[in-house]
């Protein structure tokens, strides 16, 4: 009697241990599910632009090389702001001071005939009609170096907010087209997730920007969005 009490004991905690076992073992990735990765995208027009510029001189000592440099890029600041860029955005992102070496002949050692000061700035403008000027009166005042020129979406994230739409529209569709196919219906949503975005990258514009001076083309800028969305099937 007492053998058969414990042999239904045993039993019953096996079995309770099993259906605890089988609710744990119940995760989303466990479930009837799809999962469809996606992407959207959207095209937009830049409305600000970068600029590296700066100025480099030489002269047979550092202080005269750096002085010569320090009034040449005097005049280009303030020539940008004559121009209508905020002094908020024009920062100096690197000054180099160094040696000018001869060019020995063989056996010679190099010796140090003069010095080279560079100085540079960054630009910020939105005045992308104008940036043809800009640039212009740049090296009108003496400015000899130009690093680069980038433009830019200023409200990039809230516009990439329509390609994050549009991606998950996409990952619906492909995932009811699955489905149909699988003869099942998609349920909730489980989970979703967005991967790495690219972006912005420049496309040519039909049409070139108006300019007296340097012509420049600002292009159009695509920004995408991935998406990664999982549904339960019904």
């Amino acid at each position: 009697m007492r053998i058969s009490s414990f042999s239904a004991l045993s039993a019953a905690v096996l079995a309770l241990g099993l259906t605890a076992q089988s609710a744990l073992a119940d995760p989303i990735s466990e479930r009837r599910a799809i999962t469809v990765s996606a992407s959207g995208s959207v095209e937009v027009e830049p409305d600000t632009a970068r600029i590296n510029t700066g100025v480099t001189t030489e002269a047979e000592t550092a202080q005269e090389a750096l002085a010569e440099n320090s009034r040449v890029m005097k005049e280009v600041i303030a020539g940008l702001k004559d121009a209508g860029v905020d002094a908020k955005n024009i920062q100096t992102s690197s000054l180099h001071v160094s040696p000018r070496y001869t060019r020995p002949e063989r056996g010679d050692t190099r010796q140090i005939d003069g010095y080279q000061v560079t100085n540079q700035v960054q630009v910020v403008t939105k005045d992308i009609k104008g940036l043809g000027e800009i640039l212009d009166k740049l090296v009108t005042l003496g400015a000899n170096q130009l690093g680069g020129l980038s433009f830019e979406a200023s409200e990039s994230e809230t516009l990439r907010d329509k390609a994050r739409t549009e991606a998950v529209a996409n990952a619906r569709r492909r995932a009811e087209l699955f489905a149909t196919a699988a003869g099942v219906e998609l349920g909730e949503v489980l989970s979703i997730s967005e991967g790495g975005y690219s972006g912005p990258s420049p496309r040519p514009m039909a049409r070139a920007m108006e300019a007296s001076a340097v012509p420049i083309e600002s292009g159009t800028q695509t920004l995408s969005a991935d998406v990664t969305v999982t549904w339960a099937l019904k």
